[in-house]
């Protein structure tokens, strides 16, 4: 679905690459988290990925990007989004329109679908991410954090890309909001088919959704591994300044001190599980 071979990308009048001779190769369906300490090229990447860059953006760039097929060097930013769509972590800087109907079908006009067509994929979005038919008269600005990020999610989501991307989109939210657009990404997983891709620092919960965990440092990917592997060295992840939820840290440490043997946790409850094992 998505192959990167050899990229680099350096941004015009930057002295450092931002990425550096990235491989990877992402399958249809596969619910993909990346992760990796500020600047080190997460939000690039996912750029990459529908084409913003190299067609947007002034830099130096090597390598190659295909997405279904189409290289991303040699295709139109506009045909590169029927493929991916891409949801930033300040759904603000997307919104385009006063009301929340008006957002949500604006990309499906633009793609000249029929008014029935709009409106199944209007109340399907609803549906999926559970935005209430009351807000659709209401001016986007005026939700809550979790709530703009659910339109801008469901304004993308209408358009029904084979590939999802999300930006970090808990990262500027309060624990409510956060909850709600964890909840999106299990149904998501469940019932949209599709390709995931989400950039995330909050490990908590995508630890237990994600097919696979990569890691981004200083624009190279370091680990690329399912979660039950990719979180079986704590101390790794912790040197390169990701931060796994403290029930991993704390079972980590058990396991170090000879006082458990099996695998890191991926949930809260399994821990509390073997916590109560292991301290009696």
């Amino acid at each position: 679905m998505i192959e990167v071979e050899g990229l680099y990308w350096r941004y015009s009048g930057a002295k450092d690459w931002a990425l550096r001779d990235v491989d990877l190769a992402i399958g249809r369906g596969e619910f993909v988290c990346i992760v990796g300490p500020n600047d080190s090229g997460k939000t690039t990447l996912a750029m990459c990925m529908n084409g913003l860059i190299p067609n947007n953006y002034q830099g130096v760039f090597r390598g190659d990007v295909i997405v279904d097929g189409m290289n991303t060097k040699e295709c139109e930013v506009a045909d590169i989004a029927q493929k991916v769509g891409i949801v930033f972590s300040d759904p603000e800087s997307q919104f385009l329109s006063m009301t929340v109907e008006e957002e949500i079908v604006f990309g499906l006009e633009n793609m000249g679908l029929g008014v029935e067509e709009i409106e199944d994929r209007l109340y399907w979005a609803l549906e999926i991410t559970k935005i209430s038919e009351d807000y659709l008269e209401k001016p986007p600005y005026e939700l809550s954090g979790g709530e703009k990020q659910r339109v801008a999610i469901a304004a993308i989501l209408a358009m029904r890309p084979e590939i999802l991307v999300l930006d970090e989109p808990t990262s500027m939210l309060d624990p409510i909001g956060k909850t709600e657009i964890i909840d999106v990404l299990k149904e998501l997983k469940k019932s949209y088919n599709a390709t995931i891709i989400v950039i995330e620092h909050r490990l908590e919960d995508i630890a237990g959704l994600a097919d696979r965990m990569i890691l981004l440092y200083e624009g190279r990917i370091l680990k690329d591994e399912a979660p039950e592997k990719f979180f079986d060295d704590i101390n790794f992840l912790l040197n390169h300044y990701v931060y796994p939820p403290d029930w991993m840290v704390l079972v980590s440490r058990l396991r170090s001190e000879g006082l458990y043997s099996g695998r890191i946790p991926l949930s809260l409850e399994e821990s509390v599980s073997i916590l109560r094992e292991v301290l009696g």
